[in-house]
């Protein structure tokens, strides 16, 4: 089996795009799935499926419901967290920051960690190894 990709409902997807584009994404290709707007998007060593709901509804908060079940988040090892991070600012204005940068022990290893969310509120882990 080989993984092939992840899929993302948007309410807005230009506004998905301008931010995984910022994450380093690239559309490679845009479609229509059924009434809705969708593209594919491939990035680091993945692709991303976005499709446009044409009348979304929100779901509870995985980041903030400590009793949320399902799929939490989609997480990326970056080389600086804190470059990547200015990055982002400069490219789309805001950032919505969910947990600040922190070290955290895992395993063995010792990573740099934050969480921001997409323009739908996903949470986003950025990874960076520090030892």
């Amino acid at each position: 089996m080989k993984y092939h990709h992840t899929s993302i409902k948007t309410a807005d997807i230009f506004a998905a795009i301008a931010f995984y584009e910022a994450l380093g994404f690239e559309v490679i290709e845009r479609f229509t799935a059924g009434i809705t707007l969708a593209c594919w998007m491939r990035g680091a060593e993945t692709n991303l499926e976005l499709m446009q709901v044409p009348e979304p509804k929100h779901i509870s908060n995985p980041f903030g419901d400590e009793h949320y079940v399902g799929y939490y988040h989609l997480s990326f090892h970056v080389e600086n967290l804190e470059s990547l991070l200015q990055d982002l600012v400069s490219k789309l204005g805001k950032v919505r920051l969910l947990l600040p940068p922190r070290e955290q022990m895992i395993g063995d290893r010792t990573y740099q960690v934050a969480f921001i969310a997409d323009p739908d509120g996903l949470p986003i882990e950025l990874m960076q190894l520090m030892s």
